[in-house]
Formats: C-alpha cells, sequence, structure tokens
C-alpha cells in the first residue's frame, strides 16, 4: 500500500511537471484519497502528504487551476483528521500551506486570493454562529444580521455617507478600520444583547422563526434607511468605503523580497489580516469551550432543565453565546466592507445566513476544525466549481438553454447537501467528540 500510493504521488508531481491543469490535479486528487484511506505508515503517509503539498503549489503556480486549492484544503483536512502524524508535522505542513502555497498561487492567479479571502471571512462567521448552533444549541436563522451591522458600522463613517447625517470630516482615514473593528465588536453585541432578550425566551423552532424575522428586520432597515435621513442610502449601498493605508505592508514585503503590485497588494493584506483574525477566533472558541462558559453552555444544549436545576442562569447564558457570536461576526463584516470598498442590502439575505449555517451543520456542530471545513466546501462550491461548471456548459452544449445553468440552482445544491448529510452522516465531516458519541448512542 505504502509503494502504491507513493507511486501515486509522484505520478502526480511528473504529470504537473509535463502537464499542469484540471486533468493533472483530478488525478492528484485521487492521489490524495489513496493516502487518506489506504492503510499506510505513519512516515510514508507523511511523505506522500508533504510531495501532494508540493505538487498542488506546483500545479496551482503553473495553471492557476483551482482544483489544485481544492486539493491543499484536503491536505489541511487530513493534517487534521487522520492519527498517528507527528504534530510538529501538522503545523510546518498546515502553516506551509497557509503561508506559502496559497500566496504563491495568488500571485499566479489573483482569484485564489479572492476564494482565500472569502473562505476566511466565512470560517471566522462560521466560527462564531458554532458557539450559538454548536455549543449552545440555539437554532439561530438570521445571523447574517451581525455580518451586516459590523459591515455598515464601518462603511458609513468610512464613506462621505456619514456628511448625510452629521457633520465632521468624513470619510474617515482608513487608519480607522482597525479602530472600527472593536467598535463593531461592541455594536454587534449590543445588537445581539437586543435581539436576544425577547429572542432566547423561545426554544426550537419557535426561536429559529423569531431569530429569522429579526435578522429579516435588518437587511430591511439597511435596504429602507435611505429617506427621511440617508443613512445607508439604501438598495445602492455604500461606495467607496476606505481601506487602510498599507504603505508598511509593502515595505515589510519588500524586505523580505516580495514585489507586490496594485493587483496583489491589498489582496494578500487581506488574506493574512483574515488569517490573524482566524487564529484569534479558534483561540478564543478553544478557550471558550473549555471554561465555565462552555461547559454551561453544552449542558444547555443536552438539556435547559436540567441545566437550571444545576444552577445555571439560562437566559443570561444564552445571552453571552448570542452576544460572542455576533461579535465575531461583526468583526468580519468591518473586514468585508473595506476589502469589498462597497456594501448593499443584497449581501446580508436570508441565503447568507442559511449558507454560514449550512457551513456549521457539513462540518459538524460544536467542531471548530468542522467549522472552517465546511466553510472551505460551501465557499469553493459556491464561488468556483458552480460557476466553472456553467462556464463549461455554456460553451461545450449552447443548445441547453439558460434556465438549466447550474450556477442558478446554487440553493437546489445546498438543500440537497442538508438533506444527504442529515441521512447519512448527522454528526458532520469532523464532529466533536461529544456530539459524535451522542449520535452514536441514537
Amino acid at each position: 500500500m505504502n509503494a502504491l500510493a507513493l507511486l501515486l504521488s509522484l505520478a502526480y508531481l511528473g504529470l504537473v511537471f509535463l502537464a499542469p491543469g484540471a486533468l493533472s490535479n483530478l488525478f492528484g486528487l485521487l492521489a490524495l484519497g489513496a493516502t487518506a484511506f489506504l492503510r499506510l505508515s505513519p512516515n510514508g503517509r507523511t511523505l506522500n502528504l508533504a510531495l501532494l503539498t508540493l505538487g498542488f503549489t506546483l500545479g496551482l503556480v503553473r495553471s492557476g487551476n483551482t482544483l489544485g486549492l481544492i486539493g491543499l484544503v484536503g491536505i489541511l483536512v487530513a493534517l487534521t483528521t487522520l492519527p498517528r502524524i507527528p504534530g510538529w508535522i501538522r503545523a510546518l505542513l498546515g502553516l506551509a500551506i497557509l503561508l506559502l502555497s496559497v500566496p504563491m498561487a495568488g500571485f499566479a492567479n489573483t482569484f485564489i486570493f479572492e476564494l482565500g479571502i472569502q473562505i476566511g471571512i466565512y470560517a471566522a462567521m462560521a466560527l462564531g454562529l458554532n458557539v450559538v448552533v454548536g455549543m449552545a444549541g440555539l437554532l439561530d436563522l438570521g445571523y447574517a444580521a451581525f455580518f451586516a451591522v459590523g459591515a455598515y458600522t464601518w462603511a458609513i463613517f468610512g464613506s462621505e455617507q456619514a456628511k448625510n447625517f452629521m457633520q465632521g470630516s468624513f470619510p474617515l482615514p482608513g487608519e480607522y478600520m482597525y479602530l472600527f473593528m472593536g467598535i463593531a465588536v461592541v455594536t454587534t453585541a449590543l445588537t445581539g444583547l437586543f435581539i436576544g432578550l425577547p429572542a432566547l425566551r423561545l426554544r426550537g423552532d419557535y426561536l429559529a422563526i423569531v431569530t429569522l424575522g429579526l435578522g429579516e428586520v435588518v437587511r430591511i432597515l439597511a435596504n429602507n434607511l435611505d429617506h427621511p435621513i440617508n443613512f445607508t442610502n439604501g438598495p445602492q449601498g455604500i461606495t467607496p468605503v476606505q481601506r487602510p493605508p498599507i504603505d508598511w505592508f509593502r515595505e515589510l514585503m519588500g524586505g523580505l523580497g516580495v514585489r507586490l503590485d496594485q493587483a496583489t497588494d491589498y489582496q494578500l493584506f487581506f488574506y493574512l489580516l483574515v488569517l490573524l483574525m482566524i487564529g484569534l477566533v479558534v483561540l478564543a472558541n478553544v478557550n471558550l469551550a473549555n471554561s465555565r462558559f462552555g461547559r454551561a453552555w453544552v449542558a444547555i444544549r443536552e438539556d435547559e432543565v436540567a441545566a437550571r436545576s444545576m444552577g445555571i442562569p439560562l437566559l443570561p447564558t444564552k445571552l453571552l453565546a448570542f452576544m460572542t457570536g455576533a461579535a465575531f461576526s461583526g468583526v468580519m463584516g468591518v473586514i468585508f466592507a473595506a476589502q469589498r470598498t462597497f456594501v448593499s442590502p443584497e449581501s446580508f439575505t436570508l441565503l447568507a445566513s442559511i449558507t454560514i449555517l449550512g457551513m456549521v451543520i457539513l462540518g459538524g456542530m460544536g467542531s471548530i476544525p468542522g467549522a472552517i471545513l465546511g466553510a472551505a466546501a460551501l465557499t469553493i462550491l459556491n464561488l468556483d466549481v458552480l460557476k466553472t461548471f456553467s462556464e463549461f456548459v455554456r460553451t461545450s452544449l449552447p443548445q441547453i438553454p439558460s434556465q438549466v445553468d447550474p450556477a442558478k440552482y446554487e440553493r437546489l445544491v445546498f438543500g440537497l447537501i442538508l438533506v444527504l448529510m442529515m441521512i447519512f452522516r448527522p454528526e458532520g465531516l469532523i464532529p466533536e467528540r461529544r456530539h459524535k458519541a451522542e449520535m452514536e448512542e441514537a
């Protein structure tokens, strides 16, 4: 088995050198599957993962084909889930993929940077919703509302929009974005408090319906608060939103020998900023899960009556989970507004909330690596796979009517994925240990 897996990995490396592209990357995914599912020695599996990391990186740099990014995500999943891989190997390969492979591929194809940034933003939000749904068991269908509050918090004051209702020097300089990331934590946590106070007295389906309605209220407010006083500019949205100056970043990269141009400087900056935020969010998640608050959330998720009888105050504990999840989403909203330089209500629809919830369910409720994997899988599916498949259908089969365009069936595909997950793997792709045990007992 070791020889077969090694042969496949070496053959993939040869294909990448000779004919980089979609077919060679498909072969690489086959080799990755063999490495993950065949019975290999720890050293053999580690060697194969290292070779495949090199192969997918070369494939991305030489061809820009995004199947290579799926391969790198698969290697990160393998490093997280496969047993008997030394910890230092996991850390080394993981850092090499995030800090070297993806940026190198991004310089060859800037869409890789865009994919990486969007995966990071949604991963941080999925981790925030994981606190609410996965740990505390509170079904929230209006989570995108907090994302909108964070995005509009910076978009209004980081553009000339604020001149419509107050005096001052607007837009604020881009450096203020960092300050507004902190302000967004407070504003979204307070929004979570105001929404949660009436909503969290309910349970189950009733809570889901109320949060769905309140989430839509925030979007409709953003859509209609353009009169009599123009706060949000209505459906036209707000643009341009200021970005932070990055002269220091260009000098730092120049000192490291990395030459940036106008097409890649902000993309690399936001990619690294998002990675930093995910690191902080993961750190906060781990500490919260191991704290008395995390244990109280799990107790409430398992049995509210038993938790209350043990002295856990239900409403304050639930509110803390709601506010924590909201704060994570608000910070990413500020980064989203600055990265896109444009904010409109269309980005915060019910579909966005459902998509983030689907990421948590797909990865595994309560599971930190699962939430990140779910975010990566659905973001790549939405932004890359469906659109690439649509282009293929349009160019190869022009006689097919436009109504059959696969990209238009995004909601159907998400729904099918959720249904299949509930039938065949309800605990998620990378289940949390406690949740997996519960599902097995059931």
